[in-house]
This record gives C-alpha cells, sequence and structure tokens, in this order.
C-alpha cells in the first residue's frame, strides 16, 4: 500500500510538472499581446508648442494621404503634449496632424508589449528645415525675429512692473527720492507709458508736499525749490497725460487720473487757472467720476479764497455726486462769508442756498469731521440744525 500510494504521488507529481511545463508557452504568449502606450511633445519649426490637432498611428504606408487609414488617434493639449495608451505592438509611422494637413511624421516606431514609449516631434531639426521651400524658411526667420522682438519686450515689461511697484511703495512709505531715481530710469526705458510718468509724478508730488511742510515750519512759505518740486511734478502728469493720448488704446482712467493729480500739482503752487482745467479735463474724460474730480477743483478754489468759483464747482460735484457730503460742506463754506445783516431785526441772513448745504451735509455725514462746526455755525445764525439721521442707518 504504501508503494502503491508512492506510485500514485510520484504520478501526481510528475502530471504536474507536465502541466506547469505546458502553462508557461501560454504565459509568453499572452505578454506578447500586452499593449503599449506612448507619450511626448510637438514643437513647430519656430521651437514654439503645437497646440491643436492629433498625434496619429497607422501601420498603413499608403503614400496618398487622404487614403490613408490610422489605427490610433491622440489629442495634442495646449501646452503641445500628448498620451497614448492601449497600443497593440507593432511597428507604426506617427504622423503630426492638424487642419487635416500632416506637418510632420516619424517613421519606424516599434512599439513592443508593455513599452511606454517617448515620442517627441521637434520640427526644428535641420532635416525638417532642409525639406522646406525657401519661402517657407523665410518666413520662418521672420516668424523668429518677431516673437524674438515679442518675447525681449515682455521680459522688459515684467521689470519695469517690477520697478512701479517697488516705486509706489517707496513713494507710500515716504521713500520719496529712491522712488523718483527709479521711475526716471523706467521712464527712459519706455518714454510712451503713462502709468510710469504718473508713479513718477506722485514720488516728486509726495516730495513737494514734504518739503512744503518742511518750509512752513521754518518760516519760508515761499521756498523757491517747493515751488520748482511742484513744477517737476506737473511735468511728468503732463507727459503721462501726451504718453496715454498717443496710445494705441488711450486708456480713459489713465488720462483722468493724470490730469487729476496735476490739478493737484497746479494747485498747491498757486496756479488755479491751470489746476481747475485739469480738473474740469479729468471729468470730462472720466464722466462716472466727476463728482470726485469737481469736488477737488471746488475744494483748490476755496483753498485759494475764490468763494464764488468754490460754490460752483459744488454744485457741479453735487449735479454729479448727490450723495458726496464734503461737497455740501465747501458749498455752505464758499457761501456763508456772503452772509448780511437785516438791519431791521438784526438778524444774520445766509445767502441763498447756504443753510441748505450745511443741512444736506448733517444729513449725509452727521457724525463727519464738520458736524460740530456747522451745527455751531447754523445755531449762530438762528438756522435749524435739521438731520433725519438715525442710529444705525446706512
Amino acid at each position: 500500500m504504501r508503494q502503491f500510494a508512492k506510485k500514485i504521488s510520484g504520478s501526481l507529481v510528475a502530471g504536474l510538472l507536465v502541466l506547469g511545463a505546458a502553462a508557461h508557452p501560454a504565459n509568453l504568449a499572452a505578454q506578447d499581446k500586452a499593449p503599449a502606450s506612448i507619450h511626448g511633445h510637438v514643437n513647430n519649426a519656430a521651437g514654439q508648442p503645437v497646440t491643436k490637432g492629433d498625434v496619429k498611428l497607422t501601420t498603413d504606408r499608403n503614400s496618398d494621404a487622404k487614403a490613408r487609414k490610422y489605427q490610433y488617434t491622440f489629442p495634442i493639449d495646449a501646452n503641445g503634449d500628448y498620451k497614448g495608451t492601449g497600443v497593440a505592438p507593432g511597428n507604426y509611422i506617427a504622423f503630426v496632424i492638424a487642419d487635416d494637413k500632416s506637418l510632420d511624421f516619424l517613421d519606424n516606431q516599434d512599439l513592443k508589449a508593455g513599452d511606454d514609449k517617448t515620442i517627441n516631434f521637434d520640427m526644428s531639426r535641420p532635416e525638417y528645415i532642409e525639406k522646406m521651400t525657401p519661402e517657407e524658411r523665410k518666413n520662418l526667420e521672420e516668424f523668429k525675429k518677431r516673437n524674438a522682438d515679442i518675447v525681449a519686450g515682455n521680459a522688459k515689461i515684467a521689470n519695469l512692473n517690477t520697478t512701479l511697484v517697488q516705486a509706489r511703495a517707496d513713494t507710500k512709505a515716504g521713500n520719496y527720492d529712491a522712488a523718483i531715481t527709479s521711475m526716471q530710469q523706467a521712464t527712459q526705458q519706455k518714454p510712451d507709458e503713462a502709468i510710469l510718468w504718473i508713479a513718477l509724478g506722485d514720488a516728486q508730488l509726495g516730495k513737494a508736499d514734504a518739503a512744503a511742510k518742511a518750509a512752513k515750519s521754518a518760516g519760508k512759505a515761499n521756498d523757491p525749490s517747493v515751488q520748482s518740486a511742484y513744477s517737476d511734478a506737473a511735468a511728468s502728469y503732463k507727459k503721462a497725460v501726451d504718453a496715454n493720448a498717443t496710445a494705441k488704446k488711450p486708456n480713459p482712467e489713465t488720462a483722468a487720473a493724470a490730469y487729476n493729480q496735476l490739478g493737484g500739482a497746479y494747485g498747491k503752487q498757486g496756479d488755479v487757472k491751470d489746476s481747475s482745467d485739469a480738473y474740469e479735463q479729468a471729468a470730462k474724460t472720466q464722466p462716472a467720476q466727476a463728482g470726485m474730480y469737481y469736488f477737488n477743483e471746488a475744494a483748490t478754489f476755496y483753498n485759494a479764497g475764490k468763494g464764488d468759483d468754490a460754490a460752483a464747482a459744488a454744485d457741479k460735484a453735487i449735479a454729479a455726486d448727490p450723495k458726496r457730503a464734503m461737497a455740501y460742506y465747501i458749498k455752505g463754506q464758499a457761501l456763508i462769508p456772503k452772509a448780511t445783516v437785516d438791519p431791521k431785526t438784526q438778524k444774520i441772513v445766509a445767502p441763498p442756498g447756504c443753510v441748505e448745504a450745511y443741512q444736506q451735509y448733517l444729513e449725509l455725514d452727521p457724525n463727519g469731521a464738520h458736524a460740530e462746526e456747522v451745527k455751531q455755525v447754523l445755531t449762530g445764525i438762528g438756522a435749524q440744525v435739521k438731520s433725519t439721521y438715525k442710529a444705525g442707518r446706512k
């Protein structure tokens, strides 16, 4: 029994070995049929990525492109990359097809079972360029030159943007000389860019304001150097206006900003006429912000002691922006010096529109910086302090 058992066991083992040996060829055959995959990048003759089209594989070597059949099609993405899976092993021609035209091909792409093969199409390779017609090569060189100029221009703009951001930060921090130096260099590099001139003007205006404050503290209110500093700022703003006007696409917001700042520079110089003209131009250029520009004009007239002009400009600011509280305050302040005394009652009589302007200021900004002052003026002339404002109302 034991011998029989051993024989049986030996036979089973032998049978298993035979079965096992028979299984190996079948496994190898299955591996030979494992699919392959491909991936790669596609560049045109200028070295730039091809961003649309397909990479197609075929074993059909028919010279007639219209009759040629493709077994696999893989799309090219926006970066010029493509990838494909599930490709049966074989020897293929790989084509780049865009708009039903063959742009490039690579023959004898041998894909083995389980491969993940990189197939790149670089149309800037000498072999590709040599097959171009003289006219195609000429167009390619012209394109490369234009593209190089664009790349260089973009790099220059990127550097100027960095400089602009830093200059604005320096101006805000009071580092006016640093901002002026960097923006002077920037405007030399690109004198046709209005924003650079505005940034230079802002730095110069900040320096002028600081100098004016220091001169006032030292008792030198009419220091010529201060006037010169304001003149420098005004000159930069005028160049910004001119640069924007001659641009391919003039920007109304840029023009208005330059005119507004120019108005401020002129006003601080005491040139009220040119200041007013600049604010008027700003309002005309950007009507949506006219209320702000007319208010700035009114404030400039008021500070210069020109009450009638200030009141007229305040009226324009109110018409453009009825919710601008300070415009009503400026109007009231400009009119109140014209108050008279009634000889019969000895009461103060405010000029037309004055009381209403003060009351509207309180209505719009009851807790504003000038609220108490306005209440005292109204009380002093015997007028009603009127406001429908309630706490918590927006």
